[in-house]
């Protein structure tokens, strides 16, 4: 099959040093402190359980500034041993390409099917009925985390949703709070659009525009509405001029600012500066609107390797990621949730229970992230409107509006 023109675009190699035998390297871009203690637990699991070394290949920044790398370096005969990515659309050229190994055998074996919940994250790893991934985590965007000794300083009561958030955020500048804690890369911009579309607009209206592609809804009154209401987060938003995600959760940290909408991912930063869940912070999954999450998450892939030791060692790996034990410590670390639904959790704090209350809810409360419904190419053209609108207060939520149910009706 022909790469794509969007894959060519990428096919200068980087320098990179090959996984040898007895050493696997493995990509991913999980570099703040919540997730590098989360890795941890991965590479010692694997090295313990297989003798093989985990060579660790961090890239710094997003997913935005390592995917391109990663296909960059598969695309040019460079391909490290296996690599972080999402269970969803991100490899789907990949695999059509041939170019990411089949461990279907690795999931018959252990009996995944059975015990990864929902099914929809193995789906998600599903290409023509053949698995090319092995799920590793969920984690869902749509969490408001508030820090409660800064609406103690406004002489307010923590929220306990959107709206009431959105009513603080006066006494919150008053006593001289960041309302709204926004990291200025397009991704996060993205997201808090989601979350507050989610929200506002309401679960069947989001269903329509992000599952059905209805440009029609896109263009409707229930996204008026959720526009409206980014244009006033946007400005609870201004003032917060730091760049990446972690800086945003460690003002909510620090008490600097109010809240941050970020994925349950900031759990991991809470716990490496030792604050405890409702009592320093609270966590409001669907903003305290809507008791729903999106189960997206991280996968690994295993790009295609001539070399047999190390097809060897990359289903070792798949193998290790999906035991009971990895499942638990990597999950409590990284504050997302266990993609076996065959594991005891009770050690996890109150914001993961409640993560773990709504999935073990069933699909009513249960969406597909936007890397399972949406391209890497609709979902790129949304996240530049909306870091063009956050960034720009002239533009109108009408005209925002406008251009995203464009989007909309272009996507496939």
């Amino acid at each position: 099959m022909k790469l794509t023109p969007s894959l060519l675009a990428l096919t200068a190699a980087l320098g990179a040093t090959a996984a040898t035998a007895g050493e696997l390297e493995v990509t991913h871009w999980w570099t703040s402190g919540g997730e590098a203690a989360a890795v941890k637990t991965l590479a010692e699991a694997y090295e313990a359980k297989t003798g093989n070394g985990w060579v660790d290949g961090a890239i710094a920044g997003s997913g935005g500034t390592a995917r391109p790398i990663i296909i960059s370096r598969i695309l040019g005969g460079d391909p490290m041993g296996a690599t972080q990515m999402t269970h969803g659309r991100q490899a789907e050229e990949l695999i059509e390409a041939g170019m990411m190994l089949d461990i279907t055998d690795v999931a018959e074996a252990n009996g995944w099917t059975d015990v990864i919940n929902p099914p929809a994250l193995l789906e998600g790893c599903t290409v023509d009925g053949r698995i090319y991934c092995a799920p590793l985590n969920i984690h869902s965007a749509q969490w408001l985390w508030l820090s409660h000794k800064a609406f103690e300083d406004a002489g307010v009561a923590v929220p306990t949703n959107w709206s009431e958030f959105v009513a603080a955020a006066p006494a919150l500048k008053e006593a001289g709070k960041q309302p709204l804690a926004l990291g200025q890369q397009p991704w996060q911009s993205n997201l808090a659009f989601g979350t507050i579309s989610l929200a506002v607009a309401g679960l069947d209206a989001w269903k329509a525009v992000n599952i059905d592609k209805n440009a029609e809804v896109a263009a409707g009154p229930d996204y008026a509405a959720a526009f409206e209401a980014v244009a006033n987060a946007r400005e609870m938003a201004a003032g917060s001029n730091v760049q990446d995600w972690n800086q945003a959760t460690n003002m909510v940290i620090t008490d600097a600012a109010g809240g941050q909408i970020m994925g349950d991912w900031a759990q991991g930063e809470f716990a490496m500066a030792g604050e405890v869940a409702g009592e320093d912070y609270s966590c409001l999954p669907g903003l305290g609107v809507n008791a729903v999450l999106d189960t997206g998450g991280d996968a690994i892939y295993f790009p295609v390797n001539d070399d047999p030791e190390v097809t060897a060692m990359q289903k070792e790996l798949a193998e290790v990621l999906l035991s009971p034990e990895v499942q638990v410590a990597f999950n409590l670390a990284k504050g997302s949730l266990p993609v076996r639904g065959d594991i005891d959790m009770s050690t996890a704090n109150a914001c993961m229970q409640k993560g773990l209350e709504i999935l073990a809810g069933g699909a009513d409360g249960i969406l597909p992230s936007g890397d399972m419904s949406l391209t890497a190419d609709t979902t790129g053209q949304v996240e530049d409107l909306m870091a063009e609108f956050w960034a720009d207060s002239s533009m109108s939520a009408a005209d925002a509006q406008a251009r995203f149910a464009e989007i909309i009706a272009d996507a496939d």
